[in-house]
Formats: structure tokens, sequence, C-alpha cells
């Protein structure tokens, strides 16, 4: 299976990545962002909060200075957004569930679609 190109990469990550970077940046700092997701043994931050972090990196970036490996996690944050919207979260409370607070880790807010 061929790798997508760095155009439909680029396209389909500012798709999956809904959240401005200040926003995704105010949502890392909230308790319930802190409050979901899994941590590797003896880390005290979960990966989604983690890869949070590295989004707002990218999204800081100029296109031109993306590199292979940044590249490699916009389609790994475009897998996850896809297989987690996928799941379709609670029929309640979508705006407070673990679910939703996941996804915005990873910079997409379901409630804005």
């Amino acid at each position: 299976m061929s790798q997508p190109d760095h155009e439909t990469v680029w396209k389909e990550f500012g798709e999956a990545v809904n959240m401005a970077p200040a926003e995704l940046e105010r949502w890392l700092a909230t308790e319930e962002s802190r409050s979901v997701g899994w941590s590797q043994d003896g880390e005290g931050e979960s990966v989604g909060h983690r890869e949070g972090r590295r989004i707002v990196e990218i999204k800081h970036r100029r296109k031109a200075d993306l590199t292979e490996d940044d590249y490699a996690h916009m389609r790994k944050v475009v897998g996850y957004v896809r297989r987690h919207l996928a799941q379709g979260g609670p029929e309640t409370d979508k705006a407070g569930s673990r679910w939703r607070y996941s996804l915005m880790n990873w910079g997409h807010d379901p409630l804005k679609d």
C-alpha cells in the first residue's frame, strides 16, 4: 500500500484537526484534557495529550519546513481522528464525554462538525 503524497496528507490533516493552535493549547491546559487517555508506565502525561502538543508544533510550522517525520505524524493523527469518529461517541452528553475529550487532545472537536 503506497503512502499518500504530502498534498493529500496536508489536506486530510487540515480536515481532521479542526482546532486552531491557540484553541488546542488552551484545551491542553485544562484538567479535562489531562483526565483522559492512556499513559505509558511511569509517564504522567497521556499519549493523546503529548500528541496534542506535537500537533500545535506542526500547526505553527510553515508547510515548506515540514519533515518526513512531521508528515508521518500527520498521517497518524488523521487515522486516530477517523477511527474515533467512526466509533460514534455516546448517545447523550457528547459535550462532556471522555470520547470528545480524547478527540480534542488530538486536535479535533467533534461538536464543531
